[in-house]
């Protein structure tokens, strides 16, 4: 049962990510092989070059500065970036739709000896968290809500001042994309920003007003933005149609960084 916000949007996307947790989605399987120290290395960069699979983590200021600070994982359970924030010192939380992703930071935290604590629950009720909590927010997945100032205002709430807040978007128009066979087609208009996909999962298109004044309203200020599919490349092994292959092709993520005033 998941704490907080239970219905059929979380019901149908927990249930999804269960099974992508089944089946070894990337974004579901631990990061096993981290080095402390590399890790430490490139968050202090000293390093001039960027380490699997630490490139994921953008933007790479994020990491510094974290050891003693509290640190929220939110919707991004798997127990990848909750063990890269563990190694550095920080002190960290993981909020996550899905039990199978919880198990993923259990099994990062046993394997390299921190503490990282789990809790089952919905983006868009962090009730179960106290006011000005956290120092950092490091979030993804909205796309899988209907109303990013929801999730916004709940961050807002735990974030001390001070803090900062991390999220990943997908481009608006960009978002409603399918391989035909012969090259990626748009195939809904842009009016339309509720999609329940064929796989079980119900996501949304969000549009630029609502990512940025939404930050805006709740009293965070925008630091940082960032292109992050200008650097990722063509993997020649990736089929086309397959997420690898489309994010190369098609693009449009970007990552915000805001702070609480």
């Amino acid at each position: 049962m998941v704490v907080g916000r239970q219905d059929e949007i979380a019901t149908a996307n927990e249930r999804h990510w269960e099974r992508m947790v089944q089946e070894g989605c990337g974004y579901t399987v631990p990061w096993l092989d981290l080095d402390p120290d590399v890790v430490r290395a490139f968050a202090e960069g000293e390093l001039n070059f960027t380490p699997w699979p630490l490139g994921e983590m953008t933007p790479r200021s994020i990491l510094a500065d974290v050891e003693g600070k509290d640190v929220l994982c939110l919707a991004c359970g798997g127990g990848q970036q909750s063990a890269v924030f563990a190694l550095l010192g920080a002190r960290v939380t993981v909020i996550d739709l899905a039990q199978g992703q919880l198990e993923g930071d259990r099994r990062a935290a046993a394997h390299y000896g921190v503490d990282i604590r789990t809790i089952h629950g919905d983006m868009r009720d962090l009730s179960m968290l106290d006011d000005e909590s956290f120092d950092l927010v490091y979030g993804t997945a909205i796309c899988y809500v209907p109303d990013a100032r929801q999730v916004y205002s709940e961050v807002a709430r735990v974030l001390r001042s001070g803090g900062l807040y991390r999220t990943d978007w997908r481009q608006p128009a960009l978002h409603f994309v399918a391989w035909d066979g012969e090259g990626y087609r748009i195939t809904r208009p842009y009016s339309e920003s509720g999609n329940p996909r064929n796989d079980g999962a119900i996501e949304f298109r969000h549009y630029m007003d609502d990512i940025f004044n939404g930050l805006i309203e709740v009293g965070l200020s925008i630091q940082q933005v960032e292109d992050i599919s200008r650097a990722v490349l063509p993997n020649p092994q990736a089929s086309p149609g397959s997420w690898d292959h489309e994010r190369a092709y098609v693009g449009g993520e970007f990552v915000i960084v805001a702070r609480k005033s």
